[in-house]
């Protein structure tokens, strides 16, 4: 679904091209939701190492199923700066490994679906934030790094309805409590 109030599958004239919005060329829908399937896969990802112990960031020893917490690693060793005492004392909490690794599910869930995507938009660029304000200053920049360019980016993948391309957007848009609560969309 394009920005604009009718939906049209053809390119856009060479003068539309100039002053309509970028959403209205199909390749530029396509990859907009391969975008947001390919952060939806590295948040489903993360949950599925973390839960599974799946070797590549967590060994199966440390597998949530296995007693492991999924947020102690990071907070607790990797978190430094301003900030460090507060992710410190988050680090292995039972609450806090529940919120971390039902948003990671969540948000990727729903971007590979393309549903909710101002809900997964909303809730992934806060948890980017989080991640990005645990480990200041980033290693690379003064300030800017990889989770704040993905924070940014989904939100621009909920301003495009880049969950309507590829994925479930449109008929999700179209039911009652969605309809009823704009937020879900």
């Amino acid at each position: 679904m394009t920005l604009s109030s009718s939906r049209n599958d053809s390119p856009p004239s060479p003068s539309a091209a100039r002053s309509g919005p970028l959403t209205d060329f199909p390749a530029a829908r396509i990859v907009w939701a391969l975008t947001r399937i390919s952060i939806g896969w590295v948040f489903l990802w993360a949950f599925l190492d973390k839960t599974f112990g799946l070797g590549h960031e967590t060994p199966a020893a440390g597998a949530w199923l296995e007693g492991g917490h999924p947020t102690e690693g990071f907070l607790s060793k990797a978190a430094r700066g301003p900030l460090q005492g507060f992710y410190n004392g988050l680090a292995g909490h039972a609450v806090i490994d529940w919120l971390f690794m039902l948003g990671l599910l969540g948000i990727g869930a729903a971007l590979i679906l393309g549903i909710a995507m101002r809900v997964a938009a909303g809730a992934g660029a806060l948890m980017l934030v989080m991640m990005w304000g645990a480990a200041l200053p980033p290693e690379n920049n003064i300030f800017m790094d990889d989770h704040l360019v993905y924070a940014l980016v989904l939100v621009g993948l909920a301003l495009v309805h880049a969950g309507d391309t590829l994925g479930l957007g449109a008929w999700w848009s179209r039911l009652g409590l969605v309809r009823k609560f704009p937020f879900l969309r």
